[in-house]
């Protein structure tokens, strides 16, 4: 696989299921990192890592979700193509959760298979008519949402240059979830794995429950201690979850 979308944190790609993960709002692929070392050395994981940032720092950030939904469906589809018959699921968290939802219901709409799991976290199922953040934040005000939310190095908010680089990617994904709206759509075959912190500050447990109506398959809803970005603290559980969840979607061989 040779594409600027995709990367790896492991030796090797493993001969296992893939396990495509989708990054939070301002975040890069290395978010993933922790989490591709945790689980099983035959799994292969892709973290996606939008324009923007790290190595693609130089490429304009999307300010809207459909075109980076379809960009990196397209980016995903050719690497499945190249790779048939390998089960795989998504895996997304907060922003990353819709991006992957979003990106599943494009794939199930191609000719390849689509995912057998979506692994969704840190955020509640679309609603229509609903927007997902309001319209306008001043810088100022998103370094202070990070802040709550955790899961930044707190230096990299007092940095002022560190700052100028890490703030175009964010203000992009807030603009693009802000203009975002769910417009309705059929549930998804592939069953549907959410999971959350108990004590998010963005996100209630029982709203990220109502990913279940967006599934024909199954449905688990776990829950693990800590805030927004739980999934620091909790990798090893995690990977626990993951590994459990994609092997009982996988058939044996």
């Amino acid at each position: 696989m040779n594409s600027t979308w995709f990367r790896r944190f492991t030796t090797a790609a493993g001969n296992g299921p893939r396990l495509v993960c989708f990054p939070h709002a301002g975040g890069s692929a290395t978010a993933y990192a922790q989490l591709a070392r945790a689980l099983p050395a035959d799994f292969d994981v892709m973290a996606v890592q939008y324009p923007g940032r790290q190595e693609r720092y130089a490429e304009a950030p999307f300010t809207s979700l459909t075109p980076l939904v379809e960009a990196v469906a397209g980016e995903l589809t050719r690497a499945l193509a190249a790779d048939p018959g390998r089960p795989y699921a998504l895996f997304g968290h907060s922003m990353g959760a819709l991006v992957a939802f979003e990106t599943a219901r494009l794939l199930a709409r191609g000719e390849l298979p689509g995912p057998q799991r979506l692994f969704l976290s840190g955020r509640g199922a679309p609603r229509t008519g609903a927007g997902v953040r309001r319209a306008a934040y001043d810088d100022a005000e998103l370094v202070a949402e990070v802040r709550r939310l955790g899961g930044t190095d707190q230096s990299v908010l007092d940095d002022s240059d560190v700052l100028e680089m890490v703030l175009p990617a964010l203000r992009a994904d807030y603009r693009a979830l802000a203009a975002y709206r769910w417009h309705g759509g059929e549930p998804l075959a592939a069953a549907i794995t959410a999971l959350v912190g108990d004590s998010d500050p963005m996100v209630p447990v029982q709203e990220v429950g109502t990913w279940r109506e967006h599934t024909r398959g199954g449905f688990a809803l776990e829950v693990f201690p800590g805030g927004h970005f739980y999934l620091a603290e909790q990798v090893g559980r995690v990977a626990g979850v993951v590994t459990e969840g994609l092997l009982a979607e996988t058939p044996a061989s």
